[in-house]
Order: structure tokens, then sequence, then C-alpha cells
């Protein structure tokens, strides 16, 4: 009998982990089974791209995961069992009970509307494909003069705004900030943010708290009405309540409280990466929700179920959140380098250059999960015990 191991989510997360376990253990001991909702690999950093009316195409998993050994099952994950160790999946064919030896669960995450009234109703986001696609089909309908209201000053509010005025010059587009814009930027690169935004003509609202979203307008703390013919909610993220509802152990944030190989605190044949992972970084904070620390912890998780398998020392991955890198359109962006207590240094990288670096980024992440087992070893790792005792020494360490 194999080792089962089962991987929940395909995203950036969820798809480097499962070609990585691929590469390093040997099919004759291992089946890795992938469970995702939708067909293709998204890059969830190219979404505000697709909403503004860009043609973009996404490899499909089947192409992705051809020839791994990777087993793939098109389904929606609605429960976790970890007391069990079986995950409930629905299909087209209804529901159906899926058991693991060992589960990796990067489901990660989508908009958090903080429980404001019409935000979930009446808002559009960019955090997933069919949202995103929601949007761009909205945005076709708006004639010249419409007005978009983009809610939140973080990186996913700022690419959205710049990419959307980029598009759509012909349309009013405003960013609602709680705060100061760029405000956790160093100086330099804050003044190249507001020139890039008047360059756009982008009408900034800071110290603006939104607290409703109509079909036609927002309202702010203060009872001041923003015009928006269409809302773009950008105001941070939310996990899935599955976690919570498992039993694992969570964050009040929802996430998977892990320790540092990105293991369940409480229970251990149950790993987390990506934005579902509460992971305390090398400087003693929780790492951000973003596509860096899922590359970092997708990295620790699979070198940390690879050694326990096989018998070897568990290596340890740096978990450092190095800088933000955050595009304005196509042709200009900033890459902000950050100290260990994630504090803008004073360099940073903008204009073309920096769009290129991050256009770079891009490719170079979509060739890793296009290529899953690129440079495969002619000898994968052998586990060192049957898939029963594997689990037993797991439950015991």
């Amino acid at each position: 009998m194999k080792h089962r191991i089962v991987v929940l989510g395909a995203g950036y997360a969820g798809a480097f982990a499962a070609g990585n376990l691929a590469r390093r253990l040997s099919p004759a001991d291992t089946e890795i089974t992938v469970v995702n909702a939708a067909p293709d690999f998204v890059e969830r950093m190219r979404l505000h791209q697709l909403a503004s009316g860009q043609d973009l195409s996404f490899r499909k998993l089947t192409d992705i995961f051809a020839g791994t050994g990777i087993r793939l099952r098109l389904a929606r994950v609605t429960a976790v069992h970890p007391d069990q160790d079986t995950v409930t999946i629905t299909d087209d064919h209804g529901d159906d009970e899926l058991p693991y030896d060992t589960l990796l669960y990067t489901l990660g995450s989508t908009a958090a509307h903080h429980g404001v009234p019409g935000a979930a109703e009446h808002a559009h986001d960019v955090t997933g494909l069919p949202s995103a696609l929601r949007l761009r089909e909205r945005l076709a309908t708006l004639d010249t003069g419409g007005t978009v209201l983009v809610v939140g000053e973080g990186l996913t509010g700022i690419e959205a705004a710049t990419e959307l005025a980029e598009a759509r010059p012909d349309l009013s587009i405003a960013l609602a900030a709680r705060g100061e814009l760029g405000a956790w930027l160093s100086p330099k690169a804050r003044d190249h943010l507001r020139q890039a935004f008047e360059r756009f003509g982008i009408t900034v609202h800071e110290h603006t708290s939104v607290e409703a979203v109509e079909p036609t307008h927002a309202t702010t703390a203060d009872g001041t009405t923003l015009p928006a013919d269409i809302t773009v909610w950008s105001a941070g993220f939310a996990v899935h309540p599955i976690a919570a509802a498992s039993g694992l152990e969570v964050a009040r944030t929802g996430q998977i409280t892990v320790d540092r190989t990105m293991r369940s605190t409480s229970h251990p044949n149950v790993y987390a990466a990506g934005d579902s992972a509460y992971a305390i970084g090398d400087n003693g904070r929780p790492m951000p929700m973003s596509c860096a620390s899922a590359g970092f912890t997708n990295m620790q998780a699979t070198a940390a179920i690879t050694a326990r398998l096989t018998g070897t020392d568990v290596p340890t991955v740096g978990l450092k959140y190095q800088g933000n890198h955050i595009s304005l359109g196509r042709r200009d962006a900033i890459f902000q380098m950050v100290d260990r207590d994630a504090q803008a240094k004073s360099w940073h990288l903008s204009g073309r250059t920096a769009a290129r670096f991050k256009a770079g980024v891009l490719a170079g992440a979509g060739w890793g999960i296009a290529h899953p087992t690129f440079g495969l070893p002619k000898r994968r790792r052998r586990l060192t015990t049957t898939p029963h005792q594997a689990r037993a020494k797991v439950a015991a360490a």
C-alpha cells in the first residue's frame, strides 16, 4: 500500500508543492493527489490584468501534471476530517471521501469584506478567476465617464487601480485609502507612486474608511458618498472557514497554526502552506499573505514531508519577507526592499526597469509551475518505512 499524499489547492503553493514532492519521492512508495476546483492553474498575480481587459491564457493542470504521476481531482473541498484522515470533496458526480496519510492544505484566500454592508453583494474583486472575469464583463459595459472606486491601498488595490486607469483612460478611477497612500514605502518610492497616480489621473481619498457599498456608490464613515458605478474591493484577504470547522488548531485569522516545518500544531500528519498557514517568519512575525510567502512555506513543507518519510534530517528553509513588488500598469512598477522588521529600506527600484523585473518574476513562476519535475533525479528517494509505520512515527514525533 502506497503512502497517500493529498494536496488541497493548486495555486502557487499547492502546484509547486505537488511538483516538488513528485520530484523528490519515489512513485513506487507514494501516491500524490491534487484536489482543485478549477481545471487551470491561475496566475493570481495577473488577475488585475485580466480584469482590465487584457487577454491572458492559463495552463491546464492536466498538462502541467502530465507525466509526473500526480493524480488530479477536479472538485471542491467541502470538509476536512483530520481525526479520520479524510477529506470530503464534491464534483459533478456528488460527494466523495478522499483518504490520506499526509495532507498538505493550500486552499489559499479570498477577499475579506470585514462585515461591511453591501461589500459582498455589490463589490467586485480580483482574488480569484471567476470574480476577475465578472469584473472584466462589468467593465466592458461601462461607457465613457463611468466611475470606478477601488477600496484598499495595499498592493492589490494599487495594482488594480493603476491597471484599470491605464487600460480605460476614459473612465474616472478613484481609490479609497484608510491611511496615507504608500505610507509603508520609502520616501522616494512613495513619491514615485504618487506621480504615477497623478499621471493616470486617479483620485485618491486618503484617511477614508468605506462603511457601506451600494450598486452606484459607497458611503464613508463620515457619511460622504463616493460615486461608483463599479466598486473594486481590495481591503485585505480572508481564508476559507473549512480549516476552523475541521477541528484543526487555527489562529484568530482562521489560518492553520503550524510549527517551523509547516506541520499543524494539532495534527502531525497535516501540513499547511501559502495563505492558509499561520507561519512565523524568521523575524518573529507572521508571514504575510503573499506569493512570496507561498513560495517559502511550500518549500519548507515539502522538504519536511520528504525528510520525515525518507528518514533524513528535516532541513530549514529561510522564512523571510524581502520586499514588495508593485506593478503600476504595464510599463511602470516599484520594487521596495524591506528590513528584518518589514520596514522599508531606503533602496528601491522603479520605472521600466522594475516593470521588466516583475515581468521576469511572473514568467519565472509560470515556467516553474509548468515544469514541476524539472531537474528530476534518475532515482528518487524511497520511503524508509511502510505507510503505516511512517504514520506511527509521525504521530509519535
